[in-house]
């Protein structure tokens, strides 16, 4: 019955959905055609599949993919790719069911968080949103590519994935992982030297606990406004509590993310005399950024100066 529904729409996508045909672009003759969720891992797949893939993002650029849920046409862009990457079941849990629901066994599915090591999300920092478009994690942080170790077992997840469904490209995209990995990797080792002699280690943020891998990697203790799901909304205690420890540690900078409101960072900045910074989280980009060509390492670059600023890093 449930494959029976998810055929019907994919059928009335194609029928009835000319729109549609504008949003996905043509897939290209020797191309593999890749369709990934999040920002990160198109980004990922693009520096992976290089010339031999052609990648499209499933989430629209400029919306907020907590609350994402796919559509008719979304099956349409599945069902024609060769590849579908997702981040993991926790990110998207709608993934596998919306896979298996299309029935289409040309498509090589990746979770690009297998043999990731994922942590759990903080129990307190604010109250989960009921109704029907919330999205339960099942108690762990989903938002593994912020540790960029996590970043690279990702990036080989995806290679293996092209590889598979490829496999005369597999030198090719095996290379392309590597030359990228050292990316990550002396980006790492950048955030390691700019986040060490900082005079704060508090990273206190007006939004929802989306941090907790980068502040864990980088030995900082991370305060959010709100809990692990994106729609959650903190109390009043909550942000008054944050507003305590801003003034008891002296803190001169609270951070807010990417799509989402800063009215909380905001308010916490007018109690304390605080400023505001952004920390992109990378889940994904405005449509300006997107047709700019922004990368995931370009966002990562400037969080870091960012970090270095509202940490208060001596510069080495």
């Amino acid at each position: 019955m449930k494959r029976s529904f998810f055929l019907c729409l994919l059928l009335a996508a194609v029928i009835a959905c000319v729109s549609c045909s504008r949003e996905v672009a043509p897939k290209k003759p020797g191309k593999l055609a890749v369709v990934t969720t999040l920002f990160p891992l198109y980004d990922f797949a693009r520096n992976v599949g290089g010339e031999r893939a052609q990648v499209n993002l499933l989430v629209p650029p400029g919306v907020e993919p907590h609350s994402f849920e796919p559509k008719p046409g979304d099956a349409v862009k599945v069902a024609g790719a060769d590849l579908f990457v997702y981040t993991s079941d926790q990110m998207e849990p709608w993934a596998p069911g919306f896979v298996k629901g299309i029935g289409s066994g040309a498509v090589t599915v990746v979770d690009a968080s297998q043999g990731v090591p994922m942590i759990k999300s903080s129990e307190e920092e604010g109250a989960e949103p009921e109704g029907e478009g919330h999205h339960h994690h099942g108690g762990m942080d989903p938002h593994v590519w912020l540790d960029f170790a996590n970043a690279q077992i990702m990036v080989d997840n995806i290679a293996a994935g092209m590889a598979r469904q490829d496999p005369a490209g597999k030198e090719y995209y095996l290379a392309n992982a590597k030359s990228y990995k050292e990316k990550l990797q002396d980006l790492d080792a950048r955030y390691r030297q700019g986040l060490t002699g900082c005079a704060k280690r508090t990273l206190l943020h007006g939004g929802h606990y989306a941090f907790g891998y980068l502040a864990r990697r980088y030995h900082l203790k991370y305060e959010a406004a709100s809990a692990v799901n994106a729609d959650a909304e903190p109390t009043p205690a909550k942000i008054a509590g944050l507003v305590q420890k801003m003034r008891a540690q002296g803190l001169h900078y609270v951070f807010t993310e990417e799509l989402l409101s800063p009215r909380v960072s905001e308010l916490i900045a007018r109690e304390t005399g605080a400023k505001v910074l952004l920390l992109h989280g990378a889940h994904n980009i405005g449509k300006d950024d997107f047709a700019r060509g922004v990368t995931f390492l370009s966002l990562m670059e400037k969080n870091l100066q960012n970090l270095e600023t509202g940490l208060e890093c001596r510069k080495q």
